[in-house]
């Protein structure tokens, strides 16, 4: 029986593609770590550009079959890694954009108006995240309705310390594996904001640079609603990856949907897809009612050539969770409305790996390893 070789296996694996990027893992770099016994035994790590990919079952059973099919292949052992990769050319970016230092990707999570769930889409997300391994922060910047250390459960305030180069910083306490930062830490209680926009953009310049946020795949931002100062002094300042929409069905959300797609347009920011939130409520026989209209998302981003990102139900333990400070996907994991919430981050970690590809062009990079 012939001997495998590092160069058959890799030819293998060339003709493995990954389903969004449109390239081969060789070239593509996730191929590591590669081992090719004398006994016919081979080793490797797949890095795939995010922890939440929705593909990692099909591409892992892609790469057993190819190298399986290697003559003198006996046995295969592969793991599955991940590395979320920066964009490193600030694609989308206005320019003099200036990059948090750790952070590889900005998601905006905006609405065009409020009480349509925004936030609790944001938290969800930023949790999500983080159980899927990633390393992620959660911006409040909704600054007239800070709720996220309430959703987040979240009662240490941030430490403030002295940088020898950016002087005073705050240190975001950390809660269910993420980091956040907010407004609700710095007033008294019920007390009201009344901000004019320079006010706003000093705020949101120190929440980007005046906070250590520490190496993060992912920095959630939950944006206040509508179209104003706070979502021009983001993409002024920041490089924002991409922007997610949330909706309600009903055609007087979706105006406001839609004069937030052309803000972030304008200000060159991609918008990464359309959530529906609050699309039917499922009654105990099952039978689902369509409160504020059906399929407003799935028609827009349509008109807009945009990804759908997914609907998701109205529940009341979703509002539970959000109150209590423990977010729906881990009060209740093995819900059907936590699965799409988990399912939801997914695609938009999928939407980021495939703006930071185009972004940059990764040159083959394998790494071969030594059997001992």
């Amino acid at each position: 029986m012939s001997k495998p070789t590092s160069e058959a296996v890799l030819s293998a694996l060339s003709t493995v593609k990954d389903p969004d990027l449109g390239r081969d893992l060789v070239s593509l770099g996730m191929i590591q770590d590669l081992v090719v016994a004398g006994d016919g035994r081979v080793s490797l790590r797949v890095v795939l550009t995010t922890p939440a990919c929705p593909l990692k079952a099909q591409i892992e059973s892609e790469v057993v079959a190819a190298v399986k099919g290697v003559a003198g292949v006996t046995a295969v052992d592969v793991k599955m890694d991940a590395q979320v990769r920066g964009r490193t050319a600030g694609v989308g970016a206005p320019q003099g954009s200036n990059a948090i230092p750790g952070v590889k990707h900005i998601i905006a999570v905006s609405s065009g108006k409020g009480g349509v769930g925004k936030s609790t889409m944001a938290v969800n997300l930023a949790t999500s995240l983080a159980l899927e391994g990633a390393r992620v922060g959660l911006m409040d910047a909704d600054v007239y309705g800070p709720n996220i250390p309430t959703m987040m459960g979240v009662t240490e305030q941030p430490r403030i310390e002295n940088d020898p180069q950016r002087g005073e910083i705050f240190v975001p306490p950390t809660s269910h594996g993420v980091k956040v930062m907010s407004m609700g830490f710095l007033i008294q209680g019920d007390q009201p904001l009344v901000w004019r926009g320079p006010m706003l953009h000093s705020v949101v310049n120190q929440f980007c640079h005046k906070v250590e946020w520490g190496d993060l795949d992912y920095l959630v931002v939950d944006m206040p609603p509508g179209t104003g100062d706070v979502q021009l002094s983001l993409a002024q300042l920041v490089p924002v990856t991409g922007a997610v929409l949330v909706s309600t069905p009903q055609e007087v959300s979706m105006q406001d949907v839609r004069k937030a797609f052309h803000m972030f347009e304008k200000v060159r920011v991609p918008v990464l897809g359309i959530v529906e939130n609050m699309s039917y409520f499922q009654d105990d026989s099952g039978k689902r009612h369509h409160l504020f209209g059906k399929d407003g998302g799935k028609l827009l981003a349509k008109k807009f050539s945009l990804n759908f990102l997914g609907e998701v139900p109205i529940v009341q333990a979703v509002r539970e969770g959000g109150d209590e400070g423990v977010p729906i996907v881990l009060r209740q994991p093995r819900s059907e409305v936590a699965e799409s919430l988990r399912e939801l981050a997914r695609r938009i970690a999928q939407q980021v790996s495939i703006l930071a590809a185009h972004g940059a062009d990764q040159g083959p990079q394998v790494s071969i390893g030594k059997f001992s």
